[in-house]
């Protein structure tokens, strides 16, 4: 028979156990290849937006093309700026330098609103948060009123846009001064959260994040939703007896803003390291959950596609160039892209495209995200939280797993219903089995 030989009795127990090890910390089995992006010294308006074609699908799709260097004796990337502080906010900006540092890096002017949803903006809002923690040291409180978190707010802007970072990561991430607030939540000093909160439970749950499992078994996640409960019931603010639905929209709201102060609490107790990699590790359970695409419409492929299809290249080129547009928008993680290949299938399946058309196009996971340069393949960020990193002669850098060469999965029924648990095991056993056959073929 063709094919490879079957693995030997001691190869196949050798695999089996190397598999459970990879189930147990598969991240250090990650093949990852780093891109650098060299920088230019100055990025006009312009360019910034040339960055980004057009995507209308009717048009042809231009590549994204890395910004090339200067020369490495050129004037170097942090010629840090004097930033012009309000003097007004009560900050301790020294307290968390070192995060600030990355942030400026992973928030890089051109290439902000392209990491946006997986690198910077959960880099730059854990900052914020660790900085009103570490600061509550001094202060005890949880929370700025609304004339210092405006100040604050412009201050943090203006000191990592003089080293570097995008101008409106406000914007690009959401961010407002009601962030830095208390909001609608009773309780926003030290001294009231732990006479409510049970300080030890929550530092037990939250001091170390288990970066694989804490999304699925939600242990501190429950913990700081537990806590956040206990101080939006504080003053009994809940209790009242307000029509059921306005209720329902304040207690949400209440857990919202509470959830921010637990947060801070738990930051204030860990050192800033510790405390950004608990806070990047629980927000990397809402990235990896959520396709972060916008869809165009899908008229083209599905009349070319839709029901018999008569013409394979005709189906295949009208969806190679609706995906080309897809690539233009940002970087995704591999887990990402497993919920953006599902969403689009169920989307093409309701236009009656019944036929697996990834399979016939050969359409692959990495073709879902932004595309490298002239590379052929897309650049899929890792699954677990990962920063950029700076280096005077090649520029920007990230790490990305190129080498996963996984098939787009058709959807089915079962597989629209999975959770981000299922599709972690999915990924993992599909990497997991390339693994082996890419080291074991000589057994």
């Amino acid at each position: 028979m063709g094919g490879p030989p079957l693995l030997s009795l001691p190869c196949r127990l050798l695999a089996v156990l190397l598999f459970l090890l990879c189930l147990q910390d598969f991240y250090k089995f990650d093949d990852i290849i780093v891109c650098s992006f060299a920088m230019v010294d100055q990025i006009t308006e312009e360019k910034e937006n040339a960055l980004m074609p057009d995507i209308s699908p009717s048009s042809a799709p231009q590549p994204f093309l890395p910004l090339l260097a200067p020369s490495p004796m050129a004037t170097p990337f942090f010629n840090s700026s004097i930033p012009k502080l309000s003097g007004q906010c009560i900050l301790n900006f020294s307290a968390v330098d070192s995060l600030i540092s990355t942030t400026a890096v992973d928030c890089w002017t051109s290439f902000a609103p392209f990491l946006a949803n997986v690198i910077c903006c959960p880099q730059f809002q854990a900052t914020l948060i660790i900085l009103i923690g570490q600061s509550s040291k001094e202060t005890g409180m949880l929370a700025l009123d609304s004339t210092h978190a405006n100040h604050c707010l412009s201050d943090i802007q203006q000191i990592l846009g003089s080293q570097g970072a995008n101008s409106d990561l406000q914007e690009i991430c959401s961010v407002h001064p009601s962030n830095l607030s208390e909001g609608s939540c009773p309780v926003s000093d030290i001294d009231g959260f732990e006479s409510v909160v049970d300080s030890s439970q929550l530092l037990t749950a939250c001091g170390k994040v288990d970066p694989v499992n804490e999304c699925c078994s939600k242990i501190c996640q429950n913990a700081i939703l537990e806590a956040a409960r206990k101080l939006a019931l504080r003053d009994g603010g809940l209790m009242t007896s307000m029509a059921i639905n306005n209720t329902l929209i304040q207690h949400s709201s209440k857990i919202d803003s509470c959830r921010n102060i637990v947060l801070r609490w738990l930051s204030s107790r860990l050192d800033p390291s510790s405390a950004k990699q608990v806070l990047r590790r629980l927000s990397n359970c809402n990235v990896n959950g959520v396709c972060p695409l916008d869809f165009p419409d899908t008229k083209g492929v599905a009349k070319n596609c839709g029901n018999e299809i008569k013409n394979d290249t005709a189906c295949c080129h009208a969806m190679e160039n609706y995906v080309s547009h897809l690539q233009k928008q940002s970087f995704i993680t591999n887990l990402q892209s497993l919920g953006c290949a599902s969403l689009l299938g169920l989307k093409l399946q309701e236009m009656n495209v019944s036929t697996n058309i990834y399979s016939l196009c050969q359409i692959s996971l990495k073709d879902f995200s932004l595309q490298v340069g002239t590379q052929e393949s897309g650049c899929l960020l890792p699954s677990l939280p990962s920063d950029a990193t700076f280096d005077p002669s090649s520029g920007i850098s990230f790490t990305c797993d190129l080498n996963d060469n996984i098939a787009a999965p058709w959807p089915s029924a079962s597989q629209a219903s999975s959770s981000a648990c299922n599709k972690l095991v999915y990924t993992l056993s599909v990497r997991i089995f390339q693994w082996f056959n890419l080291n074991f073929k000589s057994c």
